[in-house]
């Protein structure tokens, strides 16, 4: 099924949202956990600056194919359920007035991807702050963190190795984190990337 919505005032006001619904493709998703999780929700949160490709790359996954987005003013939640696999990914806005909002949904995750346009060197200072607040929280201490340097088919754009420097990832520490390459619009990368987060999610049964 598919949910979107509007974010509450308050973390405390969550259940207040209202929902619209439609049929979904399992798509590709399904296919990279199937038997890996067993009878327990996964729960997996997609993060970044405004204009990432967060809704891209969400659809990409879900459906194998680049759909028609718009920013999202709220957040976005696709979840398969199949026999006893359930799987859910939030896709949360990344504007200034929303991201204050997203340690409402810290709780119970699993697995971060973090997406940032490489393209965006302005702001790619931002989105190092935005990542590092995010981890001191106590809520994501054991959550596995995947990092897409996304946009890379955008001319002038950064490496990943400058993305990874930007970001400081050198300094985390007893993280499970690894970065990839991506173009959302394309389709490169992402099953690197979401078939190292399997094997990381797999360990840890």
């Amino acid at each position: 099924a598919f949910w979107s919505g509007k974010l509450s005032e308050s973390c405390s006001a969550r259940r207040g949202f209202s929902f619209s619904g439609r049929a979904a493709n399992m798509g590709g998703l399904f296919s990279y956990f199937r038997g890996l999780l067993g009878n327990r929700e996964m729960r997996i949160l997609i993060l970044g600056l405004d204009g990432a490709g967060k809704t891209t790359i969400l659809y990409r996954l879900q459906v194998g194919e680049v759909v028609t987005t718009i920013p999202t003013i709220g957040f976005n939640v696709e979840q398969v359920t199949y026999k006893n696999l359930k799987f859910q990914v939030w896709d949360l806005g990344g504007q200034t007035s929303i991201r204050p909002y997203w340690r409402c949904y810290y709780s119970n995750t699993d697995a971060i991807i973090y997406v940032v346009d490489s393209a965006d060197k302005d702001r790619i200072g931002i989105s190092k702050d935005e990542l590092l607040y995010m981890l001191r929280e106590d809520e994501l201490a054991s959550a596995i963190l995947v990092v897409l340097a996304n946009k890379q088919d955008m001319e002038g754009c950064m490496s990943v190795t400058e993305v990874h420097q930007a970001l400081g990832l050198e300094a985390l520490k007893n993280r499970t984190f690894q970065i990839f390459k991506t173009s959302a619009t394309k389709g490169e990368g992402l099953d690197q990337a979401m078939d190292w987060l399997a094997n990381a999610l797999q360990s840890r049964k």
